[in-house]
């Protein structure tokens, strides 16, 4: 097991590498200065040379790489051109918020994606099934941003429910019973299309392992319906459905961008769009490159936790 983790550590770092070739490269392609973004439309010429050259933006692109690259396997992701504080004490704040919606509605996701899956497979053709395909094909086809719209809509302006945006209140609140009210919303709209994936792959998964002989074997023998599916079923069909959870962990992360917009929340997604408004580069590079190492890792104990459930897959 250990050499087997440790290959797979192995294997993310050309990942990572290449990941941080791609994001430095697609900021330098974006038009616009970053010294002018942050001096203002009327800064003199000599006022942006002068920044750009303290901030080494005037160095050739492979060294300006370099240096960065180098900075960072050292812990120093840069200091904030539009925040003036290190790049990396702004994302570790900001990731706290994004790790509490993130992990709720991939937690959220994963339930109820499992279970739907698996009562559709359990009773396959009626009416359950029937219904729960058809729940699940209206999550999948709605887009989370504009559910999140439709959410508020409702809940937060007609029936005032639920607050409309923020992680907390910004008079009073605070505290645990705060958080959860600003959180459903956002996190049952990021957890629409996710479930909806996770609940048809489970069904698949489910059907092809009910109609193994080993199924029809302990039916014959007595074994409660309840225990064939819950015992043998799904602990076989795990195998095939864990990988789609990591899968869809990358896809919780990645679409909390556009409901952290819609709902205000203060995560990474938000800081990203508008560090990319504000031009400000080493943010924006430092924001994606965490993100993307944290989804690597996520994969890696996806890859772990498959293994140990099925051991043919470390040879």
């Amino acid at each position: 097991m250990a050499s087997y983790i440790l290959k797979r550590l192995l294997s993310a770092i050309p990942v990572l590498l290449g990941i941080t070739v791609i994001v430095f490269l697609i900021m330098a392609m974006i038009p616009g200065d970053p010294a002018t973004a942050i001096l203002g439309a009327y800064a003199t010429p000599e006022n942006v040379e002068k920044l750009n050259r303290s901030l080494g933006l005037d160095a050739p692109l492979v060294q300006r790489y370099l240096i960065w690259l180098g900075n960072m396997l050292t812990g120093d992701f840069g200091r904030s051109y539009s925040l003036n504080r290190p790049v990396l004490d702004e994302i570790t704040e900001r990731f706290s918020a994004t790790l509490i919606l993130a992990g709720v509605s991939f937690v959220l996701c994963s339930v109820m994606g499992i279970l739907a899956g698996v009562v559709s497979a359990a009773r396959q053709y009626g009416l359950a099934d029937k219904a729960i395909t058809f729940t699940v094909l209206i999550g999948i086809s709605v887009p989370s941003f504009f559910l999140g719209m439709m959410m508020i809509l409702l809940f937060a302006v007609r029936l005032k429910w639920l607050p409309v945006s923020g992680m907390y209140a910004i008079y009073g609140g605070g505290d645990l019973w705060d958080l959860l009210k600003h959180l459903v919303m956002p996190a049952l709209a990021l957890s629409a299309v996710a479930t909806g994936v996770i609940a048809r792959l489970s069904r698949s998964a489910m059907l092809e392992v009910l109609r193994q002989d080993y199924i029809r074997t302990a039916r014959a023998k007595g074994v409660p319906e309840r225990r064939v599916i819950m015992g043998h079923a799904l602990r076989s069909a795990m195998v095939s459905i864990i990988p789609v959870l990591g899968i869809q962990a990358g896809f919780v992360l990645s679409g909390s961008v556009f409901i952290e917009i819609v709902f205000q929340w203060p995560g990474v997604g938000r800081m990203l769009v508008n560090a990319i408004l504000k031009r400000d580069l080493l943010l924006v590079q430092g924001g994606v490159v965490f993100v993307a190492a944290c989804y690597v890792l996520f994969n890696i104990m996806v890859d772990v936790a498959q293994s140990l459930l099925d051991p043919r897959i470390k040879t």
